[in-house]
């Protein structure tokens, strides 16, 4: 299976997935919380509310986002995956304020919890699915460099480590019949959760920012020019940036003025070649300028000074 950005169609069926384990632990964690009228199991059921949600965004912007390039977005449309992410994250810190007013409400009216082993058992159930589809998502992420499976999974790892939270409070309370643990641990998931809706949201303001490469593919960049500078080769104005799982890269080479200009164009096909093969799915801009040329050192910035400014 390819990870090339050209067709990514096939990660839709993870969003499917992704759909898929939403309804059924939403269901579960329901049938949890009524049967024991646990604030902290209310808070589970929610926040597979906000993965249903979160999912059906997903399936939508990866759909936006595997469209070819074309006359009106000539650079792809990957960046749809950072408008899926940025709302799954803000509908978590939704779904936090929800379950904080819901256990600052069982705080101040407290209310006995029933049938603990049969919900705690049902939510426990709802955990495991969520764990086995957070792992499968979190690999495909990786693999193919999508931020919108990344940001699913995250979410539904961070469901189960609130889940296992709320489970350990609620066997807690069996033990000990101390009914405050219930909508106390409710605030804690809550602040986990607002947690990791701000990491989700400041990832995809990141993205659609152009924010650079990582550090390790950026200097893996560097290490192909450097490999070939010298007196008669130089590179400057190396910029990068990434748009979903597409990665651009360009620069400019100097060479000898007296070079021809199929000398020239040889030097930057063995480059871009070497630099696609080091960071698969990128796209790379070179310009070649002459060493000799004092017009060559004026555009190392982003934008050249023009005569009129000057």
């Amino acid at each position: 299976m390819t990870a090339e950005p050209g067709d990514r169609r096939f990660l839709r069926r993870y969003a499917w997935v992704s759909i898929g384990a939403a309804v059924g632990t939403m269901a579960l964690k329901a049938v949890a919380y009524f049967l024991t009228g646990s604030i902290g199991l209310l808070s589970d059921a929610v926040e597979s509310i906000v993965n249903l949600v979160g999912a059906l965004m997903a399936l939508w912007m990866l759909t936006i986002a595997a469209r070819a390039p074309d006359e009106d977005h000539a650079y792809g449309h990957g960046k749809a995956e950072y408008f899926s992410s940025g709302v799954e994250g803000t509908l978590i810190v939704v779904a936090a304020l929800s379950i904080a007013a819901a256990a600052v409400q069982r705080l101040l009216v407290p209310k006995p919890l029933e049938e603990l082993g049969v919900g705690l058992a049902v939510s426990a159930g709802a955990s495991v699915v969520n764990l086995v589809v957070a792992r499968v998502l979190l690999s495909a992420g990786r693999r193919f460099r999508s931020i919108t499976l990344r940001a699913n999974a995250h979410h539904l790892f961070t469901d189960v480590w609130t889940s296992g939270g709320v489970i350990v409070a609620l066997g807690a309370v069996y033990l000990t019949g101390w009914q405050l643990l219930d909508p106390l641990v409710g605030l804690g998931v809550a602040a986990n959760i607002v947690f990791t809706g701000f990491r989700i949201v400041r990832d995809s303001v990141g993205g659609l920012m152009d924010t650079a490469l990582p550090v390790e593919e950026l200097e893996r960049v560097r290490a192909i020019f450097d490999r070939l500078a010298g007196d008669d080769i130089q590179y400057h104005a190396l910029r990068t940036r990434q748009s979903g799982a597409r990665r651009f890269v360009s620069v400019h080479v100097l060479v000898p003025g007296d070079w021809t200009v199929q000398r020239g164009h040889a030097l930057l096909e063995a480059l871009e070649s070497d630099v696609r093969a080091a960071l698969p799915g990128v796209t790379v801009f070179t310009h070649l300028e002459s060493l000799q040329d004092p017009a060559s050192w004026d555009d190392q910035h982003l934008d050249r000074v023009s005569d009129a400014e000057v």
